[in-house]
């Protein structure tokens, strides 16, 4: 009990770089936490059919980057053009799976995620996978996507 008071005491008085530890390893937590969410709520949208909900976890900007296969794409409505050509309909779209392999917190307000991506579809259309890393900000409505390279 001691030692937690001191502690306490300490923090408050900032004498203690555990204090700073502590905070930031619980706002890495959070953070982790809410890019999940994002993702989560991405996957359950695309496995939908539903690519306007999907790019919700997009930022809403023309500087947001995506890289793949084609190349550089710049903007959110020209990602989502390319989605809509590329993945016609909900048998094209499949059902989408992540595989998180590893988060890195860049800043506090910048995550990056790598990981692992899988479209289950119907026999005749087949499987799709690759891997991606995404770098996300905190913006006042949540966390977005700012940059994807998926290949």
């Amino acid at each position: 009990m001691r030692k937690a008071l001191l502690f306490i005491l300490a923090c408050s008085f900032g004498l203690t770089t555990a204090c700073t530890s502590h905070e930031s390893e619980e706002t890495n937590t959070n953070a982790e936490a809410a890019v999940r969410q994002v993702l989560t709520e991405q996957s359950a949208c695309w496995s939908r059919g539903n690519l306007e909900c999907y790019m919700a976890g997009y930022w809403k900007s023309d500087s947001l980057l995506f890289v793949g296969k084609s190349g550089l794409t710049y903007g959110w409505q020209q990602t989502l053009d390319n989605y809509k050509r590329n993945y016609p309909d909900v048998s094209a779209m499949g059902k989408l799976t992540f595989d998180l392999k590893e988060m890195r917190p860049l800043s506090p307000e910048t995550m990056l995620v790598v990981g692992k991506w899988h479209l289950d579809r119907e026999a005749g259309i087949g499987d799709l996978e690759g891997h991606f890393s995404i770098i996300l900000k905190h913006f006042a409505d949540g966390w977005k996507i700012i940059a994807d390279h998926s290949s």
